[in-house]
């Protein structure tokens, strides 16, 4: 593949004329690329969920490998504090790493029992961490839970089931304004909403988007509140749940995160690569910049 191709397609969403826009390869060799997510240091942390590795791609001086987790490695995401939290699929738990190197387990086991395959994780301003709880091939055999999950770890440490599905979680995402957490459903073809009080619990959960083409996997959302959804391509979908662009790539996307020291570039990882894509549109922040 070359190392740059130009797509054309319309910016119906901003209500700018048709333009185009470089897409940039800026690493490439990954066997299952996914959990990308911009770090307050002004790099691109992303995983490889086969090899259990951590890569970092810094604009101007290109990628690194920066770990690897024993336990696996697939969606992260930072606090204010800078602090990394990790799904770790293989360990079934998620970690959070601290700037110093400190590494605590926040969620492991719900009512006794382990949890399935933790597979993506957003970390709200006020401290509330979310997650999803899939299992995918042959981590169905060692199930201990009757439920795929969506949970959030509260503020004081406790670990709560939010929604009890049949089908499989997998990416998820927050509103602009920390109020509304979006998940997609792989089996479902679908994104659901949750609303989110104050202290952070979920409510009114309900489906925003159906019958996705492809299966929808991770998410992300920028200022103005549109979703991004990682399936057969990249989705953009209004906050009202209207397709608004299709974003080709040439290969199927796993997850997407808004970075570079603007927030105005979305990264794509998919499957055995990372693209940059320059949108001139802000991500929504996580956490306070």
């Amino acid at each position: 593949m070359s190392r740059f191709a130009v797509l054309l397609f319309a910016a119906v969403a901003w209500g700018q004329a048709p333009k185009e826009y470089t897409i940039e390869v800026v690493a490439n060799g990954m066997r299952f690329a996914d959990g990308p997510v911009w770090s307050l240091e002004d790099f691109l942390l992303f995983s490889d969920t086969v090899t259990d590795k951590q890569h970092k791609f810094i604009p101007g001086k290109g990628v690194s490998e920066i770990g690897s987790h024993t336990g696996g490695t697939a969606g992260n995401a930072y606090d204010e504090k800078g602090s990394l939290y990790t799904c770790e699929f293989r360990e079934r738990r998620i970690t959070r790493t601290a700037k110093n190197g400190k590494v605590d387990v926040i969620a492991a086991r719900f009512e006794g029992k382990r949890l399935n395959a933790p597979n993506d994780v957003v970390v709200r301003r006020d401290g509330n961490v979310y997650f999803t709880d899939p299992a995918f091939g042959n981590q169905e055999d060692t199930r201990e839970l009757d439920f795929y999950g969506v949970f959030r770890v509260t503020t004081r440490g406790q670990t709560e089931a939010i929604a009890k599905w049949k089908t499989r979680p997998n990416g998820l995402a927050l509103s602009p304004n920390g109020r509304t957490l979006y998940v997609s459903d792989s089996d479902g073809q679908s994104i659901h909403s949750f609303d989110l009080d104050r202290a952070g619990v979920a409510s009114n959960e309900r489906v925003v988007v159906s019958k996705i083409a492809g299966v929808p996997a991770g998410l992300r959302t920028d200022e103005m509140g549109n979703i991004y959804v990682a399936a057969k391509d990249v989705l953009v979908y209004s906050p009202q749940g209207e397709l608004v662009r299709t974003i080709r790539i040439g290969e199927t996307p796993s997850n997407l995160a808004f970075g570079d020291p603007d927030f105005s570039t979305l990264f794509v990882t998919a499957r055995t690569s990372v693209y940059r894509i320059r949108l001139g549109v802000k991500g929504a922040v996580p956490y306070s910049p």
